[in-house]
């Protein structure tokens, strides 16, 4: 046994070791895998997410072929290639036309006004949800809020017309019933966006405040704790704890929101539309589908899409930009 402890005592010095070969003046080189690399052994996640690139690619990239379409006299005969280039002729007949400034304002005012309205009730209700102390009252709120967001916007808007209708419309029924004369609310200019951006809110409120009340399920109990010691009331904890926690999921939709400040929908403007609010109701992407479905003028259509996108880019990369210098929060 002696002998053999000896043996070993006498070959341990001559066994290779990992840190005898690290000097302190030695650096070790790591190669940097490739791409393909990297994916070597996880192909299965790459195969799980290829649907959707796929999907990606065909409908938000591949069709960016088709912007030359605004800078030409586009003939389907033709086709992209064959039609001839026209330049920014386009775009300044846009400029020059009546519908031009009007579908502009109506969009601005129908997109700060949602968002001034949607933006804080979401977050709003999420606070007070927060706050609710009885779990099972607040799945029964969160429910009825979150039921809406699941309601098409055709039918919705099939909702809204019927209510307000001047014959059956239970506004209207109630209003009579009171001895007063029933009211045309669609048809009046001065009340259109208002029933336009309400039913809005009252759509999206509950599914907008998913995200923020997912927020405030990262706050630490012990804050609350700590403020309910010192003697904070309900609203001084949501305005000093809960709010702050808030504010980076706050700015990260802001600049999203600011990011589409054009881009209103189309199909709920279309549907609540007609002929004695137009005036109020006429924005870009109603009027680019008129244009360039009704009509048959792709050119022009295409190019007032391309001046939406432009303008909504370059908004977003400017509200980024601000926000990052005034705040640690940015999109990147």
């Amino acid at each position: 046994m002696a002998q053999q402890m000896k043996s070993a005592a006498v070959q341990a010095p001559n066994i290779p070791s990992a840190a005898a070969g690290l000097g302190s003046n030695s650096t070790v080189k790591i190669r940097k895998k490739n791409f393909f690399e990297k994916m070597k052994g996880n192909w299965d996640l790459l195969m799980f997410c290829l649907p959707g690139i796929v999907v990606t690619l065909i409908y938000h990239y591949w069709p960016i072929y088709g912007v030359q379409i605004g800078f030409k006299n586009y003939k389907v005969g033709k086709g992209i290639l064959g039609s001839s280039w026209t330049g920014l002729e386009n775009f300044e007949r846009f400029f020059r036309s009546a519908y031009a400034w009007l579908t502009i304002k109506n969009t601005l005012i129908l997109s700060f006004y949602s968002m001034a309205a949607g933006f804080p009730m979401a977050v709003i209700l999420a606070l007070l949800l927060n706050s609710f102390r009885h779990k099972r009252y607040r799945k029964v709120i969160q429910a009825v809020t979150y039921a809406p967001h699941f309601i098409s916007t055709i039918v919705m808007c099939g909702m809204v017309i019927l209510f307000l209708s001047p014959r059956v419309g239970v506004i209207n029924t109630v209003i009579r019933s009171f001895g007063g004369e029933a009211v045309n609310f669609m048809g009046k200019s001065e009340i259109w966006r208002h029933i336009y951006v309400w039913s809005g809110v009252w759509q999206g409120m509950g599914w907008s405040s998913v995200i923020y009340f997912a927020a405030l399920s990262g706050v630490s109990p012990e804050y609350h704790e700590a403020a309910i010691v010192d003697g904070a009331t309900k609203f001084q904890r949501m305005i000093h704890i809960d709010l702050p926690f808030l504010a980076p999921t706050m700015t990260m939709l802001l600049i999203l929101d600011c990011g589409s400040i054009l881009s209103v929908g189309f199909e709920k403007a279309y549907a609540l539309q007609n002929d004695l609010n137009q005036q109020v109701s006429e924005i870009i992407s109603t009027y680019t589908y008129k244009v360039g479905i009704i009509n048959n003028d792709q050119s022009f259509s295409t190019a007032i899409g391309l001046f939406n996108s432009a303008v909504n880019s370059i908004l977003l990369i400017s509200v980024n930009a601000i926000t990052r210098s005034l705040s640690e929060n940015s999109l990147w």
